[in-house]
């Protein structure tokens, strides 16, 4: 046996399907099991596999990478749960500095990620007798400490709650913060003595209107709409709050006037902007909105059209000087929910993340692959719409995984792109009738195509890749933010995502 066949050995895996396919270096399997992870199971991996595996790869590469990538995945990727867990893994693994305190304080950006942070670091070290926390570590305790310093009462209040494992009081005596000034001390007073002022929020005040008695239906129907216009009109209620509960305020009949109100900051780019959800929030809205009858439903419909192309605006366009193609996986273990609370599936991120790139290309053609291929003609501006009657296709093209096949397609038809863009979970499938495998038939495509450059967005993080990555002319991003496209302008100009992870400053 020669190096060179020792080295093919080390890089080449089977997936789950039983293909051929590529292992990733521990740094971009990391990167792309953090950003594709909702502490759910997947199609192909249970919830503790995922952290498993995680937590392995964790002691593969340097501690400055782990924090970089939880700063990354938090302030970047928007993600909340994850650097949390990375932030605790690390604990685990490092000591002798300050890197795992300075982690802490820049991840744990709510004042409720105290909490969560705790009853992870309680998972993650588990310790018998009443006192499961006793043991915490040091440097988890000075992250801790700066992070209480940075919320006020409201911020506290708002996330002080009975039901958790580890309520804010008890974060309190476990951590013990050094308050900043005398107003910060009578503060933490308030927290020992369990005397924060009740915050006024949607949750609560809906709560409290819950539990009164109404004569009939229709009195607790004027009631809440009542309450939620009251909720709308008073500037408390948040961009998120207002994306969730928009068919409870089409359906709680507030007026006119307030829903307009609504629509128009729903669709506001600055709201938008600074709101940073996920691109399939809008997807769930929709979907929810779509199920309602009334008068003012096209009108928010139309709202969440406009915010879904103002996410987009952020996406590097490609114009006349760029032909893409667009493949989204429509396979069976595509059609698995984020969580268990989700009614949004692997797939259907996919299709979103699709559709906002297609709405910022010029000269794109878009389609569907598993068992088989299929072009879908869509228009370039609606998002949302797009992606529904994308949804609504599933099953036309089968339930297999041939990734192959729209390669199969451009080679027969030798069609010339600039950009293939696959949105997948990479379980391919064996061979196809070139008798090729994947990376087999990219390189026959580079025949019609010299200079074309393959993207592959990975939406699950098993931790393989059906090409061996990086290459020059192939990439790879992972996550289900819409983030994930400003790494496009870098790696265009010769930068990778594990460059950009690491030049996060600490």
């Amino acid at each position: 046996m020669s190096y060179n066949d020792i080295l093919k050995e080390n890089t080449q895996v089977l997936n789950h399907e039983g293909a051929e396919a590529f292992r990733m270096s521990p740094e971009m399997e990391l990167y792309a099991a953090v950003c594709t992870m909702a502490l759910q199971p997947k199609f192909y991996e249970s919830t503790n596999e995922q952290v498993e595996r995680i937590a392995a790869l964790i002691r593969k590469v340097k501690p400055e990478f782990v924090a970089r990538l939880a700063v990354y995945a938090r302030r970047e990727m928007n993600l909340r749960s994850i650097p949390l867990l990375l932030a605790v893994e690390l604990a685990r693994v490092h000591s002798g500095d300050n890197l795992v305190a300075r982690t802490i304080e820049k991840v744990v950006m709510r004042a409720d990620e105290i909490m969560e942070l705790l009853m992870c670091y309680q998972w993650r070290n588990p310790q018998q007798g009443i006192k499961k926390l006793a043991k915490l570590s040091h440097q988890v305790q000075s992250g801790l400490q700066r992070a209480f310093n940075k919320f006020d009462e409201y911020q506290f209040a708002k996330y002080d709650r009975d039901n958790l494992e580890v309520k804010l009081r008890d974060a309190l005596f476990l951590v013990h913060p050094k308050a900043k000034d005398e107003s910060q001390q009578e503060l933490f007073n308030k927290i020992a003595d369990k005397a924060l002022s009740v915050p006024y929020t949607w949750e609560t005040e809906l709560s409290a209107l819950g539990l009164e008695k109404f004569e009939n239906n229709e009195a607790k129907k004027a009631a809440f709409g009542n309450k939620w216009t009251e909720l709308i009109t008073s500037g408390k209620l948040g961009y998120m709050a207002l994306l969730r509960n928009l068919r409870n305020i089409l359906e709680t009949g507030v007026d006119d006037n307030t829903v307009k109100q609504v629509a128009k900051r729903i669709a506001n780019v600055l709201e938008v902007k600074k709101a940073k959800q996920f691109p399939f929030r809008y997807l769930s809205a929709y979907k929810e909105l779509k199920k309602v009858v009334s008068t003012n439903t096209s009108l928010m419909l139309s709202a969440l059209e406009d915010a879904a192309v103002a996410s987009a605006a952020g996406i590097p366009g490609f114009g006349n000087e760029s032909r893409v193609m667009i493949a989204c996986d429509m396979s069976g273990s595509m059609q698995c929910p984020l969580s268990g609370n989700s009614k949004v599936q692997y797939y259907e991120v996919g299709n979103m993340l699709a559709m906002l790139l297609q709405s910022r290309c010029e000269k794109v053609v878009s389609g569907i692959f598993a068992d088989d291929w299929k072009v879908v003609n869509l228009p370039q501006n609606n998002v949302l719409s797009n992606t529904y009657a994308i949804g609504k296709r599933i099953g036309e093209v089968g339930y297999g995984t041939y990734g192959g096949k729209p390669l199969e397609w451009i080679i027969k038809e030798k069609i010339v792109v600039d950009k293939v863009m696959f949105f997948t979970d990479f379980e391919f499938w064996g061979e196809d009738h070139f008798g090729k495998y994947f990376s087999g038939l990219w390189n026959e495509y580079k025949k019609i195509s010299p200079n074309a450059h393959l993207y592959l967005f990975d939406l699950a993080g098993y931790g393989h890749t059906p090409i061996k990555t990086p290459q020059e002319d192939v990439t790879l991003v992972a996550g289900w933010s819409d983030r994930v496209f400003e790494m496009l302008d870098s790696i265009e100009n010769g930068s990778s995502v594990i460059e950009e992870i690491n030049a996060i400053e600490l």
